[in-house]
């Protein structure tokens, strides 16, 4: 497919007005709803054991034909872009509407902001310089020191082109590339190995993600987190005051509290920010944003998949709860505007309210002086994976880089450290917020209700007390 294709309804062959009938059709007597057709190339290889382990390549087509009336959704889809097809959709998603009429929602405002380019990263560069980048990583992490046992390298790409139809006959296309690198290691010493990742990405083509001094920094970093974990000693347990390093973890705000500030949560009354619009949720100092409109970030988007523009949406600032983030539905449920942040896996799923980079910002502290002021406590800099109760705010996670501070000095490494706690109490507990803000690399997936979609997290050094950690020593 071209770089710059032609409507995805002209590509398929769909005459406008007949498909425009039958959306009106499907339509009729629903609040809101939309045509939303979608064209997908994706690829993956991963190089494995010092060969490659994985290429797959996949080309997916379809539409998701959606109507909405109140808190009801109708929705049907399929891969076959044909007038039939639709036209079996609309029969099925008029039975939502329920024998009453609605008020039809008014389209969304269009703009012509584009955060990425159109370029396809399948198109170059071509396989065979793919592989021997991924021998090269290979290589590289095996020189650098002799403990290393394994080395598992992996690029990705996809191009996303979208296009939305509404029954009035507005259409909105958005063009969505996407790349991700991701190197993991193995270190061994005796009888014990350690593993140590990296990754990154962003919406553009591979160009400046498999630059040399790209890819080799990635794979220092895995080497060093595997070597640092080699000599790491067993986390201590219990209540202690903990710093957070910048960056990716960010991706607990993102779980403890993130998800609680979507709309159909609030909607629902299910999360544990229910509510409190305009009330103190955290301390002072704390302001959580939500950016759609970050060029070439991971989690941006240049429209949302309801067809709304993305926005920078404050939900806390300095402490105070002052805003959701929504998708039409929710939005028009609650009294509320859309704030372009209705999102979908792909054509076969429903649009709901999803993050898209979400972060903290800056504080006016010195990182330094931030762990200076700790006098026992661990020193968090990576995170794995995490558990949290949209409900309740509680919050499992699993820290795999996090160091012992004793009188403000950072100590040993620690392994099996486990982050627990409560989001929406937490955020009272932030102390100190560092002035060095930093979004992730690229690498976030989000999942809510069985859908994945790319997002980014950030935060500065923060400074939170009396938080329990769970440990092994």
């Amino acid at each position: 497919m071209s770089t710059t294709p032609s409507s995805l309804l002209d590509r398929a062959g769909l005459d406008r007005d007949r498909v425009a009938k039958l959306l009106a059709r499907g339509l009729e007597g629903a609040d809101d709803g939309e045509l939303f057709l979608e064209y997908k190339q994706s690829e993956m290889l991963v190089f494995d054991n010092g060969r490659l382990k994985q290429a797959t390549y996949d080309t997916n087509q379809g539409f998701g034909l959606r109507a909405v009336k109140d808190e009801a959704v109708g929705y049907a889809h399929a891969s076959d872009m044909s007038e039939a097809a639709i036209e079996r959709a609309a029969d099925a998603v008029r039975a939502v509407k329920g024998g009453h009429s609605g008020q039809y929602a008014d389209a969304p405002a269009r703009s012509n902001r584009k955060l990425y380019g159109d370029d396809n990263p399948l198109e170059a560069p071509g396989f065979d310089a793919k592989v021997k980048l991924l021998e090269a990583i290979d290589a590289y992490a095996r020189g650098k020191d002799e403990r290393v046992r394994q080395v598992t390298a992996s690029i990705g790409a996809s191009w996303q082109v979208v296009e939305i139809v509404r029954p009035g006959g507005e259409t909105y296309r958005d063009i969505r590339p996407l790349v991700r690198v991701n190197v993991s290691v193995v270190a061994g010493q005796g009888d014990r190995q350690e593993v140590g990742s990296f990754g990154y990405g962003g919406r553009e083509g591979y160009g400046q993600f498999i630059a040399d001094k790209t890819w080799r920094h990635a794979t220092d970093e895995a080497v060093r987190q595997a070597l640092l974990n080699l000599e790491s000693i067993p986390a201590p347990a219990g209540e202690m005051d903990v710093v957070l390093g910048p960056g990716w973890p960010g991706v607990m705000l993102h779980e403890a509290v993130g998800h609680g500030l979507e709309g159909d949560f609030n909607r629902k009354k299910t999360s544990a920010f229910a509510g409190l619009l305009g009330q103190q949720v955290a301390a002072k100092g704390v302001t959580v944003v939500d950016d759609g409109t970050m060029a070439s970030r991971r989690g941006s988007l240049s429209i949302d998949d309801e067809g709304t523009p993305t926005n920078r949406t404050v939900l806390i600032e300095d402490g105070i709860l002052v805003g959701y983030m929504q998708d039409r539905q929710n939005a028009r449920l609650m009294n509320m505007k859309p704030t372009g942040n209705g999102r979908r896996e792909s054509h076969a799923h429903v649009p709901m309210p999803r993050m898209t980079n979400t972060y903290m910002l800056a504080g006016n502290r010195d990182p330094k002086e931030i762990l200076a002021s700790v006098k026992n406590g661990i020193y968090a800099v990576n995170f794995g994976g995490g558990q949290v109760d949209i409900t309740s705010g509680k919050y499992v996670f699993q820290v795999t880089e996090a160091y012992r501070i004793e009188n403000g000095k950072l100590g040993a490494p620690l392994k099996g450290a486990m982050l627990i706690g409560n989001g929406p109490t937490d955020l009272h507990r932030v102390s100190m917020v560092g002035n060095d803000l930093q979004l992730d690399t690229g690498i976030g997936t989000c999942g809510k209700n069985g859908q994945g979609v790319p997002v980014g997290v950030g935060q500065p050094t923060l400074r939170m007390d009396r938080i329990t950690v769970g440990g092994t020593g």
